[in-house]
């Protein structure tokens, strides 16, 4: 009885150890087919970079974190790896990030000779908009958006402010009435200002010319919005920005398999369409009806 209950117990501890890599296995070989299939339907090197954590634990519990900024390493290797010939299609789903790593990102996929498409199911802020940005079309849905580019500074530990806000006090107050820090603060607001601008520039002046291009840039990152404002695909085509609205639907297939790390709180809940039928009730024989 004392083996038998051992031997339990040490099978138990093995499921607990090995569900969650099999859970991941899974749904990484479903991910894998939905990308060749979608690789055959755009004829196209299908890359994805979607950031979000996922529930591949054992009673729900998250045990793998997919896929952070930090991975541009990966998109960067994966770019090259591509045939000159060969269109890319990077889909993206991601708040942003470190501007370092975008532009990185950005200029890799600009560089590609073949054609490139960036594909955004829900939402590319601040550095995702900034690599799409390289792409010679933006697929979008409906509702899905892109943000602004406005730099956003660091001033200590989890406080940060958007350079064009920090300029435009600086200018309001007067030189002579903020401190040398608040000085400092602002040229180096300015000098990110214009960064942003003349990468932005670089990225699209091929497809607008230099005059468009500039005034792009300026819209995007002077500070004219919020940094969290989303950007339609209707605004972005008004502002001239390659947007065609509509995506195929094995990329919504392909965003379900990186489901959100389950949390505490209320959650959205709906009952699949289309309903099933009601299914008719079996009289039992020698029943009455």
């Amino acid at each position: 009885m004392v083996d038998i209950i051992g031997l339990l117990f040490w099978l138990l501890i093995f499921v607990i150890i090995l569900w969650p890599q099999l859970q991941y296995r899974n749904m990484q070989a479903a991910r894998m087919s939905l990308i060749k299939t979608l690789e055959s339907k755009l004829d196209s090197r299908v890359i994805t970079m979607i950031h979000r954590q996922e529930r591949i634990g054992f009673f729900g519990i998250p045990i793998y974190r997919f896929i952070d900024i930090e991975d541009s390493e990966a998109v960067l290797r994966a770019i090259r790896s591509t045939p000159p010939n060969k269109p890319i299609a990077l889909i993206l789903h991601t708040p942003g990030g470190l501007v370092l790593a975008a532009s990185q990102i950005a200029e890799a996929l600009k560089r590609h000779p073949a054609k490139k498409l960036v594909i955004i199911p829900h939402y590319a802020m601040s550095g995702g908009t900034l690599i799409a940005l390289a792409a010679d079309e933006i697929w979008m849905d409906p509702n899905a958006v892109l943000g602004p580019l406005d730099p956003q500074l660091s001033i200590k530990a989890g406080v940060q402010l958007p350079a064009p806000s920090i300029v435009k006090a600086v200018k309001l107050k007067g030189v002579d009435k903020v401190s040398d820090e608040t000085l400092i603060l602002s040229d180096v607001a300015e000098k990110a200002i214009k960064q942003i601008e003349k990468m932005v520039c670089e990225l699209i002046k091929d497809k607008f010319g230099e005059e468009k291009a500039r005034e792009i840039a300026r819209a995007l990152a002077e500070g004219r919005w919020t940094h969290d404002y989303p950007i339609t695909p209707e605004e972005a085509m008004e502002m001239g920005l390659p947007v065609k609205i509509g995506l195929p639907s094995e990329v919504y297939e392909l965003m379900e398999l990186y489901p959100q790390a389950h949390i505490q709180r209320p959650g959205v809940e709906y009952i699949p369409y289309p309903y099933m039928p009601p299914q008719p009730r079996r009289t039992e024989r020698g029943s009455s009806p």
